[in-house]
């Protein structure tokens, strides 16, 4: 089935409501009624379904209406639509011309500790964390045993993707902040202020939950279609290993090849076709590891993929070419990422130029810049999706050939593993893309490679600290605010802590430059 849990929005608003949305404790208050919800055992799956929409959506309301997070801008503030724009609006991969009050510094690279953009994904994590720790404190064996509840397996496997949950929130913690506060299940709500861990301890946490979960969640593609399994928990633990270099100054480049490794047999299939990964129907693609599940009428949020599709769209394009009425007209890329096409038969070059030009003289004109036309509500047929304001399409946030490029890379850097293999696998992706094969790999071609095989998909920010090329060595079209680009603080590779949990919890300490 394509869009799980569709009773999600009315089980969130039974179970739950948002006592603080700025508070490094914030949890889910679930107060009188939360014997009553947790009694029946019908509810746990719509708790847990909860944790899932968190990914996708703003609240508990269709419209980004009756948010989690207060404070922030009901469409932004979403999990995936959050992330997405650190890890891409930082980047060489894309341009707003939009002034939202934050989006500008994001390419320019001038935030400010103030950045709603990056205080509301530092909530958004702090979120999913309390919403997961919630779900396990109620469900331990001694609260289902005082409740009755004896058929409990089903209930031990929603216990471990809700641990996975909140695995891969800290994973994007690590990642964009380095030291946050690490939260279990264990801590009791609220007696003491949060304490901060340092990247260290939280790789060291990571690296723990995800080899304890290898043995809790199902097998690789077992679950229903974008619900967490072993493959997931592989993904997020070769990402954890791929980047510890930068994360706590040692390599792991072969614990890296190994976990990438096993997703590769674990007996998923390029699409034959790249550009299926992106549509309306991307479900049915045997390539997505994990998926960021969305639905035109079930699931009618402004989040990552309505975003990327509608924002995409302005000059000379037809909405309807992309199965939507919208026109958002503001998102380019620069002409660094369309360069790295250097093979012009490749087909993932999906860029719309007619009437665009490459050079970007300046942000608020839509004609300056390629248009990106990746992301489409159009089916594989040519359908329109259900909804011609909301997409049906997926965000694929784990595929298939993200494992075969970390393969390649982790072995490229001295991990243990099959060179010959590497180039492979970098060259299956190359020819279902109808570019040519390479003969050798470099360090330098895998970042292109990445670039061409994942843009727009969230990864870019990340790879260009890991092949450090985001703060110096590599200036694209406005980056630090001027035309040609220029260099920028070495601090900038971590976002800031939200300046309202600095306020509330002054043990923190905030990131260096900030």
């Amino acid at each position: 089935m394509k869009h799980i849990f569709k009773n999600v929005l009315t089980a969130a608003i039974l179970c739950f409501s948002l006592n603080s949305c700025k508070e490094l404790d914030t949890v889910p208050y679930v107060g009188q009624v939360s014997e009553l919800v947790y009694k029946d055992p019908a509810n746990y799956k719509l708790i847990l379904a909860k944790m899932y929409a968190g990914l996708a959506a703003s609240g508990l309301k269709n419209g980004d209406n009756d948010v989690d997070l207060k404070g922030y801008d009901g469409g932004s503030q979403s999990y995936m639509r959050a992330y997405w724009y650190l890890q891409e609006f930082t980047t060489d991969e894309l341009v707003c011309r939009w002034n939202d009050p934050g989006v500008p510094d994001l390419h320019a690279m001038n935030w400010t500790a103030a950045n709603s953009f990056s205080a509301a994904f530092y909530s958004r994590i702090l979120f999913q964390v309390a919403v997961s720790n919630e779900f396990l404190r109620e469900t331990t064996e001694a609260k289902l045993s005082s409740r009755g509840v004896t058929n409990t397996q089903d209930i031990k496997n929603y216990r471990a993707e809700a641990r996975f949950l909140r695995a891969l929130a800290y994973s994007h913690a690590i990642d964009l902040y380095g030291n946050v506060p690490l939260i279990t299940e264990n801590e009791q709500v609220g007696a003491t202020l949060p304490k901060q861990a340092t990247r260290a301890e939280l790789f060291a946490y990571l690296e723990s939950e995800l080899l304890a979960l290898d043995a809790e969640l199902p097998a690789p593609k077992t679950n229903e279609y974008g619900r967490a399994d072993k493959a997931a928990a592989w993904m997020t633990l070769a990402k954890l290993y791929l980047n510890a270099e930068v994360y706590i100054g040692q390599k792991k480049y072969t614990e890296a090849a190994a976990i990438a490794k096993k997703v590769i047999d674990a007996g998923y299939t390029l699409a034959s076709n790249y550009r299926t990964n992106f549509l309306a129907d991307n479900n049915t693609s045997k390539e997505i590891i994990f998926s960021i599940n969305f639905d035109g009428n079930e699931t009618q949020t402004y989040g990552v993929t309505t975003l990327a599709i509608n924002g995409s769209i302005g000059g000379a394009m037809n909405p309807a070419d992309y199965g939507t009425e919208q026109k958002w007209a503001g998102f380019r890329t620069t002409k660094q990422l369309v360069n790295l096409f250097d093979d012009k038969a490749d087909k993932r070059a999906l860029f719309y130029t007619n009437g665009q030009q490459l050079e970007i003289d300046e942000f608020s004109t839509f004609e300056n810049g390629y248009a990106v036309v990746k992301f489409s509500n159009l089916t594989s047929t040519g359908v329109k999706g259900k909804n011609a304001l909301y997409a049906d399409t997926d965000f694929p946030l784990f595929r298939l050939a993200d494992a075969y490029l970390m393969y390649a890379e982790a072995v490229t850097r001295g991990g243990t593993g099959d060179n010959s293999l590497a180039l492979n696998l970098v060259n299956e992706l190359r020819k279902r893309a109808g570019a040519g094969n390479l003969s050798t790999l470099t360090i330098n071609d895998l970042l292109n490679e990445r670039g061409r095989e994942l843009f727009w998909e969230g990864h870019r920010r990340t790879d260009l600290i890991r092949f450090g090329k985001f703060t110096s060595g590599y200036n694209w079209a406005w980056k630090g605010g001027v035309k040609e680009g220029k260099d920028v603080e070495a601090f900038r590779t971590l976002f800031p802590l939200a300046s309202g949990d600095i306020i509330a919890n002054p043990t923190l300490k905030q990131n260096t430059g900030y």
